[in-house]
């Protein structure tokens, strides 16, 4: 019986030179939400992929003022998140970040650079920020809830500051592009399996395999890591 043929399509891109490793999602931590990675359509979610337990919980919150002095409102805002960073430093399960797909760390030097933005009341502003608290093994999303909820709670605020939960808690995963060979290979042997039950004059093409990992929310603790592939079955020339 003559070797099935497998062929794939595995060129790996290399970056243009210009674009380094902080600008690429893929090499970084990212939130991972409930909907898809923005432009990718919802079919286009291949079945082999890799299921595993997100790195953190994250749950997006604002600081908002409505001290009616714009430069006091200001300055309570930031001393709450400043508090709130402090805090975080001191509980060991807590971590505060910042970003919409790309999760930076918030710190006492940065946070400062927190947008204001104008909140839902006259002369009321607020900021927004992220936080997160690590997931493994067999991890419990209301355990992970709770200690959010507990820090929130515990955060001195200044001022008519408030912090506050906006909208639900997500995701995120370090590094997503780091499972990119075991993808392939979970790919690769899906469709030499699929191609060898046709029998021995048949091969797969795959394409796709160069695309960077993707990923979506699977579950409310679990992420779906894969690369945008598509195979064919064709008949051996």
């Amino acid at each position: 019986m003559k070797k099935l043929l497998l062929v794939c399509a595995l060129m790996t891109l290399a970056p243009p030179m210009s674009v380094s490793a902080q600008e690429r999602p893929g090499q970084q931590e990212v939130v991972v939400t409930a909907q898809r990675r923005q432009g990718v359509e919802p079919k286009a979610i291949p079945v082999v992929g890799m299921l595993r337990i997100a790195d953190f919980a994250v749950q997006p919150v604002i600081v908002a003022g409505d001290t009616r002095d714009p430069i006091r409102r200001h300055d309570e805002i930031y001393a709450t998140i400043k508090q709130a960073i402090e805090l975080a430093k001191r509980s060991g399960s807590i971590e505060l970040a910042s970003g919409a797909v790309v999760v930076e760390p918030l710190t006492l030097e940065n946070y400062r650079n927190l947008t204001l933005k104008d909140d839902d009341r006259p002369d009321s502003e607020r900021a927004a920020f992220l936080i997160k608290t690590r997931l493994a093994n067999g991890a419990d999303s209301k355990a992970a809830l709770d200690r959010i909820t507990a820090f929130i709670k515990s955060v001195p605020t200044v001022g008519r500051a408030e912090l506050k939960t906006d909208g639900d808690l997500t995701l995120s995963v370090v590094r997503p592009d780091q499972y990119r060979s075991a993808i392939i290979d979970l790919v690769a042997s899906d469709a030499k399996t699929t191609a060898s039950r046709l029998g021995p004059d048949y091969a797969v093409d795959i394409k796709g395999l160069d695309r960077p990992v993707d990923w979506a929310r699977a579950s409310l603790t679990e992420v779906y890591l894969f690369l945008p592939y598509s195979f064919e079955v064709v008949p051996k020339r």
